[in-house]
């Protein structure tokens, strides 16, 4: 499995050496930079491919949830705190998945990873070269269910949740949407919504505001319409 590429942003030193330590230990993450504010990581996060960031609360500049607020598609969070008081809020955020209390063990950072690692989907391909006859292995409820790319319909989102419906099933998991389109062939799946990503081979019609595939309606986000129009090279929005 691809390590996870992640950031800390954390203004505490003593606590970004704990992170360090834990992170050189699990050979499935690799740290691509520690920012003691938020704002010094916002060029990291859209030059790097970012799996994953280890987010303070408390900054010096922004506090780690108004941060969240201003990225569009934000990868998986692991939230540290010395202030267990936020925990409600930090999870109205689907993209958190777990809250550390400061000071943490390695056991507990370790149940976080776990956390995160469920997330990842389990991908196997068919061929050399990356086709849309991929085949998916999605691992739910104990078993692991055999989907290939070209059958998936769409992948809606709500709050921590994912629900992916193919020809043949339809299975609901934990899971953030921005994960899930990163492993899906981009020539072929499309997001037009902030919870659904649909695939294009798929598309009945196009009427309004609203996609059709196989008698479900799916909305088009008001941001995501141009693009949709420009893969499917349509004129005229």
């Amino acid at each position: 499995m691809k390590p996870l590429n992640c950031i800390i942003i954390e203004d505490e030193i003593p606590a970004q050496r704990i992170l360090q330590s834990y992170i050189a230990q699990i050979a499935s993450l690799e740290l691509l930079g520690t920012f003691n504010a938020a704002l010094k990581a916002y060029d990291s996060l859209h030059s790097e491919a970012i799996d994953l960031i280890f987010l303070d609360i408390n900054l010096p500049d922004i506090s780690g949830l108004s941060f969240l607020r201003t990225l569009k598609n934000p990868p998986t969070i692991i939230m540290t705190t010395a202030y267990p008081d936020y925990a409600v809020e930090s999870f109205e955020f689907e993209t958190i998945v777990d809250y550390l209390v400061k000071p943490f063990s390695l056991e507990r950072f370790l149940k976080a990873i776990q956390k995160v690692q469920r997330l990842q989907p389990i991908l196997v391909e068919t061929n050399v070269e990356k086709k849309s006859s991929d085949t998916l292995f999605l691992n739910v409820d104990k078993a692991f269910h055999k989907i290939q790319f070209d059958d998936i319909f769409y992948v809606e989102s709500e709050r921590n949740y994912l629900t992916l419906v193919s020809k043949h099933q339809k299975l609901s998991f934990i899971g953030t949407l921005r994960t899930w389109k990163e492993k899906l062939p981009e020539t072929q799946f499309i997001q037009i919504h902030k919870s659904f990503v649909i695939n294009k081979n798929h598309i009945d019609k196009i009427a309004g505001n609203e996609v059709y595939i196989h008698d479900k309606r799916i909305p088009i986000g008001r941001t995501y319409k141009t693009h949709l129009f420009e893969m499917l090279d349509i004129q005229g929005k």
